[in-house]
C-alpha cells in the first residue's frame, strides 16, 4: 500500500478531522466567539500600539489607570479554563472546544499573532496539507524588523499539530526541528503550509514551511506521538477539582 493510501486508510477510519476543522470554521457566528474575539481584537490593538509608542509619560499614567479599571472590572467575575468543555471536543475530535483560546491561532487570545488556518481541502492533492497566514506585528519583534525565531517555532508547532490531526489520530509534540533560511519580516503576510509526511503505528511525521512574497523564510520538521485523548480529558478533569 503506497504512503498516501495509509494515510487516507487512517484517515477514514478516525473519522474525518478535517471536516471537524471545516465545521469548527464554519461556527465563528456563535455569539460567544464573536464577542470573545472582538476582546481579542482590541487588545492586540493595544498591544501593537503600546509595544513602542512614543506617547509622554502622563498620557502613559493615563492609559495605565485606564487599563487597571479593566483589570479591576475582570476580576469581579469568576474564571474559568481555556480548556473548558475539554473532555467533550477531545471525545468528539472536535477543537472548537480550545482552539480560540491558543496562544498562536486562538482569535480570542491577544497574545495570538493570530495565526489564520485555512479549511483543509483534501480532495484532488495526494499530499495532506493545512495552510495558514499570519503578520506578526511589533510585539513579535527578533532582530530588526523581524520576526523573533522563538514566535516562528511556536507558529510551526501550531501548524504541524494541526497537520497531524489530519491522519485522525492525534498526539503530542516529541520533536520540532526548525531550520531558519532567511530572515522573516515583521508586518508581512506569510504563509505557512503544513504537510502529513506519514503515520507509523503512534508516530506522526509532517513537515511545513513560512513563505513570504513566494520565497521561503524558514522550514521545519516535526514528529508527533499519538495519544488516548480520554487519558488527557481525565487529567484536565483533575486539574479542575485541584
Amino acid at each position: 500500500m503506497s504512503q498516501d493510501s495509509e494515510i487516507e486508510t487512517e484517515m477514514k477510519a478516525r473519522g474525518h478531522w478535517a471536516e471537524r476543522f471545516k465545521e469548527f470554521q464554519s461556527d465563528r457566528g456563535n455569539p460567544r466567539r464573536v464577542a470573545f474575539a472582538r476582546v481579542g481584537d482590541a487588545t492586540r490593538r493595544v498591544i501593537e500600539r503600546l509595544v513602542a509608542t512614543m506617547t509622554t509619560n502622563e498620557e502613559l499614567d493615563n492609559i495605565a489607570a485606564q487599563i487597571e479599571g479593566i483589570a479591576n472590572a475582570l476580576e469581579r467575575y469568576p474564571m474559568g479554563r481555556t480548556y473548558e468543555g475539554f473532555s467533550e471536543a477531545a471525545n468528539a475530535g472536535s477543537p472548537g472546544g480550545f482552539f480560540d483560546h491558543s496562544p498562536i491561532s486562538g482569535v480570542a487570545n491577544p497574545i495570538a499573532p493570530p495565526l489564520k488556518f485555512e479549511a483543509p481541502d483534501l480532495d484532488g492533492d495526494s499530499e495532506k496539507k493545512i495552510v495558514a497566514h499570519v503578520n506578526f506585528g511589533s510585539a513579535y519583534e527578533g532582530p530588526p524588523g523581524c520576526v523573533h525565531g522563538g514566535y516562528l517555532a511556536a507558529a510551526f508547532d501550531e501548524l504541524l499539530g494541526r497537520a497531524q490531526s489530519l491522519c485522525g489520530n492525534p498526539g503530542m509534540t516529541a520533536n520540532l526541528t526548525i531550520n531558519y533560511r532567511k530572515p522573516t519580516p515583521l508586518k508581512a503576510d506569510l504563509e505557512f503550509e503544513g504537510v502529513l509526511v506519514k503515520v507509523d503505528g503512534r508516530k506522526v511525521y509532517t513537515r511545513g514551511r513560512c513563505m513570504h512574497n513566494g520565497v521561503l523564510t524558514a522550514e521545519a520538521e516535526a514528529l508527533f506521538v499519538s495519544i488516548n485523548f480520554e487519558k488527557l480529558a481525565e487529567l484536565a478533569q483533575l486539574q479542575r477539582r485541584a
